[in-house]
């Protein structure tokens, strides 16, 4: 007997759905970008631009190296836009000279303010408004401060504002005491030109003999003794300055950039005040013809 046939069993879903397609499999990247790192040829070009910078960089120090040292300690001095010399301290001499007013002291307030006790500000905004100036003979401290890494002092000397008649306003007539310094030097602004003079030798201008050498924050202090007899007289101090081979002119004037005051006698004055026990001051009875030694 012939044998039966079998059917083959169809091994497809039996929802009749075809199974889905395989795709090409992509390639798979290089093992070390999969771990994070980067491309040898990228570590390279960094590695060799570490190379160069740190070249460029020796490269520029050697060079500034070389010019700084061969311009010395100065090589700043050419950029810097401050003075060779600065002022560090400038005063009146304290010493309660005469004081003479431009003007008498007529307005009521301000009498209330001569004959009573004002404060400090008090007292020196009204010797402003009154032009009060030191009677024939001023002293003045100044202390200078080296800004450079080298410098000279050459000259210094006084240089006349304004010029009008003595001051005869009104007398304000002190006791008066002294002042040492560290270079004293004296000038006649009566003169034509004006110039500091050793105190013992009144002939031979100061800086023609002498010059100061300073460094860097060294400071130099004067005693600066001004005389005038013939008129009234407002300034303000210039000293020329050698620094880096070049001169520079550098101005000297009162705390507030106000220039200094001097006055010579006058004949008369409209007005004397003794300075009174109690304070303040008081009118004298007589006050006589006013002389001063020297003028």
């Amino acid at each position: 007997m012939p044998r039966a046939r079998r059917t083959k069993r169809d091994k497809s879903p039996a929802s009749g759905k075809k199974s889905p397609e395989r795709k090409p499999s992509e390639p798979s990247e290089p093992a070390e970008e999969s771990a994070g790192g980067s491309r040898p040829g990228r570590a390279v070009l960094a590695w060799v631009a570490g190379i160069v910078g740190a070249v460029i960089v020796a490269a520029a120090g050697a060079v500034f190296t070389g010019w700084f040292g061969s311009l010395g300690p100065g090589a700043f001095d050419e950029i810097s836009r401050e003075a060779p010399v600065t002022a560090a301290y400038v005063k009146i001499g304290t010493d309660d000279p005469d004081l003479a007013l431009r003007e008498p002291v007529t307005a009521a307030q301000d009498r209330a303010i001569l004959l009573g006790r004002p404060d400090g500000p008090q007292n020196e905004a009204f010797l402003e408004r009154y032009r009060a100036a030191q009677v024939g003979e001023t002293r003045v401290m100044v202390v200078l401060n080296g800004n450079r890494a080298s410098l000279r002092i050459a000259d210094i000397r006084p240089r006349i504002l304004t010029r009008e008649p003595a001051s005869d306003g009104a007398l304000l007539s002190p006791a008066s005491a002294g002042e040492q310094g560290t270079i004293e030097v004296a000038a006649d602004l009566d003169r034509p030109t004006p110039r500091f003079t050793s105190v013992k030798d009144r002939d031979t201008p100061y800086f023609e003999t002498k010059q100061i050498d300073l460094v860097r924050d060294e400071r130099v202090t004067f005693i600066m003794t001004l005389t005038a007899c013939k008129a009234y007289y407002e300034f303000e101090l210039v000293a020329t300055v050698i620094s880096n081979g070049r001169a520079e002119q550098v101005v000297i004037r009162r705390p507030g950039g106000l220039p200094f005051r001097l006055t010579g006698p006058a004949r008369a004055y409209r007005t004397v005040y003794d300075e009174s026990p109690m304070g303040g001051w008081s009118v004298r009875s007589k006050p006589g013809k006013y002389r001063i030694e020297g003028c």
